[in-house]
């Protein structure tokens, strides 16, 4: 397969000369700072209040645009109201789930409800009962107190007559005591059996938060993410450099791509892998068509956008058209199995 390669051409390699590009660097600088001291004495007022204006408008706006101050406000307000938005109708999808969680329960453990049912019945039996006393209860309080009293002598007394009034209050605090606590008791088992699960399953952390807070912090961090400029007189040099640094990468590259060529490394790079390998058209750029595999399958150079390396393969959507197994999606696009490339 690798003998219907077309060689690739080997752009040439700028010799690496450290020290001349050190001296160049220095001696050029050197006879710039004149230029640039009588530069910033002469206009660094005007690109300062150029600076302070430009921060200014950044941080308050424009006429037509708001500044950072008011994208921030207007970010903050509108993730408050989705966030608010949100958290209504999770809050009412959680009203018009609760019967359907009781229910849930009631099915899921019915000897519960039972207990639950009970402990209420016996809380409204309570509180029923402690609003009076029945005939017999205010006849036995009476009863008792006039027994006390006639040991003592005292019957039909003024003391007689208080000392059942106070009998009578004596049962009906007891009986309001005992519906209190009837009534804890309906509340706690009802909170154990409803309450507390429902809360659980219908109030766990809202996703509106998630999502406000998300779209809070992407706005401000787009606000924050332009700053003003100011002009930096190294950003010739600095552009200068980093085009030479670009040749000889783009040569190193090259040199890569020639090597191999000549060793086959193509054939090896299927076997070696023993997986799938990101191949997507959509992922490359200078894409140049250099031979073809044995069954005719093209095979060409290219770089993956955002690297200088130049590689050597095949195309993933030409390839799933030939053997639709040696292609598979990754992150949504497509990865060949070189092992499978004929």
């Amino acid at each position: 397969m690798g003998g219907l390669f077309s060689k690739p051409k080997t752009p040439k390699v700028p010799k690496a000369d450290v020290t001349g590009d050190i001296k160049k660097y220095v001696e050029g600088y050197t006879k710039s700072i004149p230029s640039i001291l009588t530069s910033e004495k002469k206009y660094r007022p005007e690109f300062l209040n150029l600076n302070l204006g430009d921060v200014n408008s950044f941080l308050r706006g424009t006429q037509n645009q708001q500044g950072l101050y008011g994208l921030g406000t207007t970010a903050s307000q509108e993730s408050g109201q989705n966030i608010a938005s949100s958290r209504a109708s999770e809050l009412a999808a959680m009203t018009g789930q609760t019967g359907l969680f009781r229910g849930f329960a009631q099915g899921l453990a019915p000897e519960s409800q039972a207990q639950v049912d009970a402990s209420v019945t016996e809380a409204a039996r309570a509180t029923q009962a402690a609003r009076q006393l029945t005939p017999e209860e205010q006849r036995m309080s009476d009863q008792t107190v006039r027994e006390a009293m006639a040991s003592r002598g005292m019957l039909n007394s003024n003391s007689s007559i208080a000392g059942e009034v106070l009998g009578r209050s004596g049962v009906m605090a007891g009986k309001r005591q005992e519906a209190e606590g009837a009534r804890q008791t309906a509340f706690g088992n009802a909170q154990n059996f409803y309450t507390a699960p429902g809360l659980q399953a219908l109030g766990s952390v809202p996703l509106s938060y998630g999502a406000g807070q998300e779209q809070l912090k992407l706005g401000l961090g787009a606000i924050g993410s332009a700053t003003p400029q100011m002009i930096n007189p190294d950003a010739g040099v600095n552009i200068g450099m980093q085009q030479r640094a670009n040749i000889t990468q783009a040569g190193a590259a090259g040199a890569a791509a020639k090597s191999s060529w000549q060793s086959g490394i193509f054939q090896g790079l299927g076997s070696a892998a023993g997986g799938f390998m990101a191949s997507d058209k959509r992922l490359k750029t200078d894409i140049k068509k250099v031979g073809k595999t044995d069954k005719g399958l093209p095979i060409y150079t290219y770089k993956y956008k955002g690297d200088n390396k130049t590689q050597m393969g095949v195309m993933a959507q030409e390839v799933e058209k030939k053997t639709p197994s040696a292609v598979k999606m990754i992150g949504g696009y497509r990865a060949v199995d070189y092992t499978k490339v004929k």
